[in-house]
């Protein structure tokens, strides 16, 4: 338990004047190119008052105090913790258990295949699947946020770079994939929706009309569903993406709370959507899961105070997805685990899928063969469970 503490004191501290990251000023953590992350107030000492460069104190790596971004994953467990830190007791772990701790999977699922870790992927939030090719795309804060990998699990390709030319890509928050083979990235660096061919050459970008798109993805027929977190709406975009042409870019859902994750159906067309939720108080923010028809009728939906009736443990749901009978699945950081809340007609069931091994999960997609692919924060990786 000892080490346990001493673990989640090293994530919440800056490592440099070891004080407890916060949600705003000087405490707000931000993470060099590098990769280490450090707090606002460091970054300027270390950088001095006027435009030189920083020197990172860990890799001696060489950089600009603008090249710094925000560290959303410890952004998001900030949100969860609250600022008390849940009352000293860390992030709480309903299944009895923490998170790297091995263990037994449910039956029938079993780790297949572990990407990534600290050096390939940084602070990585999103992750989507080509069900054509089997391809992986994972977006991260590295030096190239986008990250492909082969279904082997190899490498296949890196791609865009910070900067502020049309195909640079400043701080991705998501990352789909359509059936034709595009990749579309969120950027909330400059609150844009781009994509890129898999090899990294840009065909798209919309730049218009968004206050901080968030959450994407793919439907059957290549049409792009996203959030806006800071408007509130849902979108819909239609694009030809080998002519880099957009079609049309339409709200088709308002008055939304904070919505992030979202994720469409490929048998019925339907659209799930987590919502954050603010309170006052420390530790008090929550989470709702909204399930639309595909005519945007609302169906189901789901939050912390229903699912705590069935499962008495705080529930913050950080991603979500439809696996091939219907069913939703969303990841849980409190719990550290993916579960499943069941057909929308049967909410609230909870079903854990994947209880052991995971610390901070923030990513969720199926692939074709119905692997079910989790983008594991905490350790910077993916990990892909399959039947056994």
């Amino acid at each position: 338990m000892a080490a346990e503490n001493e673990a989640e004191l090293s994530l919440l501290e800056c490592r440099v004047c070891f004080e407890r990251y916060g949600p705003g000023g000087q405490r707000r953590p931000r993470n060099l190119p590098c990769g280490h992350v450090l707090c606002q107030a460091c970054v300027g000492a270390l950088s001095g008052s006027g435009s030189r460069g920083l020197e990172c104190p860990f890799c001696r790596r060489a950089c600009r105090a603008a090249e710094t971004s925000d560290c959303l994953p410890l952004l998001q467990l900030l949100e969860v913790l609250g600022p008390a830190g849940g009352g000293g007791g860390g992030v709480p772990s309903a299944l009895g258990r923490s998170g790297g701790a091995e263990g037994p999977l449910p039956a029938g699922l079993g780790l297949r295949l572990a990407l990534g870790g600290w050096g390939s992927l940084v602070n990585p939030t999103g992750v989507a699947a080509c069900r054509r090719s089997g391809r992986l795309a994972v977006a991260h804060d590295g030096k190239k946020k986008i990250h492909v990998f082969g279904p082997s699990g190899g490498c296949l390709w890196r791609f865009g770079e910070r900067g502020d030319a049309g195909n640079d890509i400043k701080y991705p928050l998501d990352v789909t994939v359509t059936l034709d083979g595009h990749v579309v990235v969120t950027d909330g660096g400059d609150r844009s929706v781009k994509a890129f061919d898999f090899e990294g050459r840009g065909v798209l970008a919309v730049r218009e009309g968004f206050r901080l798109p968030w959450g994407l993805d793919a439907t059957p027929e290549s049409e792009v569903i996203l959030t806006d977190s800071e408007a509130g709406a849902l979108y819909r975009l239609t694009a030809d993406f080998k002519m880099g042409r957009l079609k049309k870019c339409r709200m088709i859902r308002s008055q939304l709370v904070s919505p992030r994750g979202v994720a469409v159906c490929q048998t019925s067309g339907a659209v799930a959507v987590i919502e954050h939720l603010k309170a006052q108080g420390p530790n008090s923010g929550s989470t709702r899961v909204k399930i639309f028809s595909a005519e945007m009728d609302l169906v189901g939906q789901v939050d912390s105070f229903g699912l705590n009736l069935v499962f008495p443990s705080r529930i913050y749901a950080t991603a979500v997805a439809f696996d091939k009978e219907g069913r939703v699945i969303v990841t849980d950081v409190c719990s550290q685990a993916v579960i499943c809340l069941g057909n929308p007609k049967e909410f609230p069931i909870f079903n854990p899928l994947i209880s052991h091994g995971l610390s901070y999960p923030v990513g969720l997609t199926y692939t074709a063969n119905d692997s079910l692919v989790v983008l594991d924060s905490g350790d910077h990786s993916v990990k892909i469970y399959s039947s056994t």
